[in-house]
């Protein structure tokens, strides 16, 4: 405990309350911070979960639409050491997944600290510990933590944050304007005119759903996409190409992704979604870009229910002009442009990770930094991504966790009056 002595030294120690953890500090408690809680519970090692929302998957929970469904069979999103149950459906729906992440957190005694914000983190090379300090809000109280620990977690993944365009003009449309994030239902938008800015995943489902609801979808479509058929010859797109990737080169199997996608749905670019140059799995690897699953959005933009549109230029009270000097009369915006991470806002850190809040070293290497840190969910590789992250973290915490318990049996634990040693 010598180095926790050295931290009350600090003038402004005394200035919260203090919390030693007798093991890592996680802070999320998303899919990424539960799957490394879990594991960590199975090698034998105590942790703390800081969450700033008031439950687990706060984005799943609360930031996404009512008809989303996961977009790769459940056999590629479960998370380690707890398969989905035999009853879901090969998709799982937005609140059968919530279902199981709460059956998850239960069945491996995961309880996190909610209503707690982290403000900082920050390595202390004079004690050789991590010092994460929160808020924590409950009603009207609002109370400062510092945590001191050995081993830090990042789990705030790769959509912490939504991502807000500066478009000239928008400020002064009139018309609602809601990212998707806060988008729950097509129903309420029934005749109305809406611009959906964003040809992603989210962009096409959001559009279809608008579509289903009697609205009059426009979709902007500003640069190149991939749309593949969400299942060929009966199979996941993503389990056939997992499967073509362990005999053949990755620039074959996106050639031949990209034949089976045109059979199937045609020439996309007479639609207005010119491909991309590089092949669709090469561009996820590349540059984290993740194709379009088409779910019927395709069959509407053929029909002209939805329609595509080119970027846009500028808005002015109740339309937008486009780059083609075309000029749309519009009732709402929904802004599905995306998410980012939000670690360079409260990580004190630069070796890492890199100002787009991503660790620097590239897949498989991203999980493990220097000084006890470590990342979980930044491979843009989704939810099994994340899975093969938690399991190496707690792996390699468990190593020394054993090592060291086997050397050192139990010994008394002192420290300063402020300081709570209960984790």
């Amino acid at each position: 405990m010598e180095n926790l002595f050295r931290l009350v030294d600090h003038e402004d120690f005394l200035s919260r309350r203090c919390i030693w953890v007798n093991g890592p500090v996680i802070v999320g408690a998303g899919p990424s911070g539960l799957a490394t809680a879990a594991c960590l519970r199975e090698q034998g090692v105590p942790f703390v979960v800081l969450e700033r929302a008031e439950c687990i998957a706060s984005l799943w929970q609360k930031r996404t639409y009512d008809r989303l469904k996961l977009h790769l069979p459940k056999q590629f999103c479960q998370l380690p050491k707890l398969p989905f149950p035999d009853h879901f459906p090969e998709y799982p729906t937005k609140r059968q997944f919530i279902q199981y992440l709460e059956s998850y957190a239960k069945k491996f005694e995961i309880k996190p600290r909610f209503n707690e914000c982290v403000q900082s983190a920050r390595y202390d090379e004079t004690s050789g510990l991590w010092r994460v300090r929160t808020i924590s809000t409950s009603g009207s109280t609002r109370t400062e933590f510092e945590y001191i620990c050995r081993w830090l977690v990042v789990a705030t993944g790769e959509n912490a944050e939504r991502a807000m365009p500066d478009i000239e003009g928008l400020a002064e449309f009139g018309g609602e304007v809601i990212h998707a994030c806060d988008y729950k239902s097509g129903e309420k938008y029934q005749g109305k005119q809406v611009l959906v800015v964003g040809c992603g995943n989210s962009g096409m489902e959001l559009s279809l759903d608008l579509s289903n609801h009697n609205a009059a979808p426009s979709m902007v479509v500003r640069s190149s996409v991939h749309v593949l058929p969400k299942e060929i010859f009966g199979k996941s797109t993503f389990e056939l190409a997992t499967l073509m990737m362990k005999w053949l080169p990755l620039w074959f199997v996106d050639k031949l992704l990209l034949i089976l996608a045109w059979l199937i749905l045609g020439n996309t670019a007479s639609y207005g979604l010119k491909r991309p140059s590089m092949g669709p799995l090469e561009l996820k690897n590349t540059m984290g870009k993740t194709p379009v699953l088409d779910i019927g959005a395709l069959e509407k933009i053929r029909s002209g229910d939805i329609k595509v549109v080119p970027g846009i230029k500028r808005f002015t009270c109740g339309q937008v002009e486009l780059v083609n000097g075309e000029k749309l009369a519009i009732d709402s915006v929904v802004l599905a442009t995306g998410y980012r991470s939000n670690v360079p806002s409260w990580l004190q850190e630069s070796e890492f990770f890199s100002k787009n809040g991503f660790p620097k070293a590239p897949f498989p290497h991203g999980w493990k930094g220097n000084s006890g840190l470590y990342a979980v969910g930044f491979t843009r590789r989704g939810l099994s991504g994340a899975s093969s992250d938690a399991t190496r973290i707690a792996q390699d915490i468990g190593k020394v966790w054993k090592e060291e318990t086997k050397q050192q049996k139990k010994r008394t634990t002192a420290c300063h009056r402020r300081c709570i040693s209960q984790f």
